[in-house]
């Protein structure tokens, strides 16, 4: 089985819910959202770790097989004392996907795919040192996309942002190109704060749009549906998509231009996330 062959390489947002927070697993399913990630990381505290994996090891059984395609377990980070049960805990419950906070080197991602060969993996760039191994953290094994951590990013460089996150920029540039080099999904870009101030929740999302992220993590199911409007895709953008597909077909995966240019692996990627996100598979 390939484990890039996943549904959440097309998911335009991402929902996360509390690994200790079982009740909530279904309705995030059922929000709207097209990823939903049981988070055993930030969102619970240190004494409620294995409790939050054992109701995710309960619940599971529950979902369907449609549903555990959606679903996305965030581990604690690398080296620390949770990491490695989390590992078992994701290899036990055969997860299509993982999203490793705090990712820094290759290392850590290939060690990871060694033990859930069948996983996709969405390193989590948030600190200094994983923005300085972007490349090759990209290039890692079964990395399905990046995904940026701003506020923790913000912190470990020690800075203090406006609310357009402008000094974030170059950040989010240099993630948009090491997805692009690395011919991988486009990556998934951070949270916003407030669950209240819509406008900037849907200024947040366009612009990541705009930069060239294919996604967006949401903290709050009211925040989904903005998102999602967000990154819906153009007529124009449907059109020049299916016209991608059929080239690509009828170059059975060869070489092929298109109004001049030349259509390769992320174009195509490009093109089925644009037909996935406009329900026209």
């Amino acid at each position: 089985m390939n484990p890039l062959n996943t549904p959440l390489g097309f998911c335009s947002n991402f929902l996360f819910v509390p690994g200790t927070r079982p009740e909530r697993f279904l309705k995030a399913l059922d929000s709207g959202a097209s990823g939903v990630i049981l988070d055993l990381e930030d969102a619970v505290a240190e004494e409620d770790k294995e409790t939050a994996r054992a109701a995710i090891r309960s619940t599971w059984p529950q979902f369907s097989d449609e549903q555990k395609k959606r679903l996305v377990i965030r581990t604690n980070s690398p080296g620390s004392k949770f990491y490695s049960a989390d590992l078992i805990l994701a290899q036990e419950l055969q997860v299509a996907c993982i999203l490793i906070p705090k990712s820094e080197s290759l290392d850590q991602i290939n060690g990871a795919a060694l033990i859930l060969p069948n996983t996709a993996i969405i390193p989590m760039i948030e600190t200094a040192l994983g923005l300085h191994h972007l490349n090759e953290i990209a290039n890692s094994n079964q990395v399905l996309r990046l995904a940026l951590g701003n506020l923790d990013l913000q912190a470990d460089l020690g800075m203090i942002c406006d609310s357009q996150e402008t000094e974030l920029q170059t950040a989010r540039y240099q993630i948009v190109l090491a997805s692009r080099l690395a011919q991988i999904t486009p990556p998934v870009d951070g949270v916003t704060p407030s669950t209240d101030d819509l406008p900037r929740i849907t200024d947040d999302a366009e612009r990541a749009k705009r930069m060239g992220f294919g996604a967006k993590l949401c903290i709050h199911p009211k925040q989904v549906a903005i998102v999602q409007t967000a990154f819906m895709p153009t007529e124009e953008e449907i059109h020049w998509a299916q016209r991608v597909i059929e080239a690509d077909k009828t170059s059975k995966g060869g070489a092929v231009k298109l109004d001049g240019k030349m259509i390769d692996r992320p174009v195509v990627l490009l093109a089925k996330r644009t037909l996935a996100i406009a329900g026209k598979h």
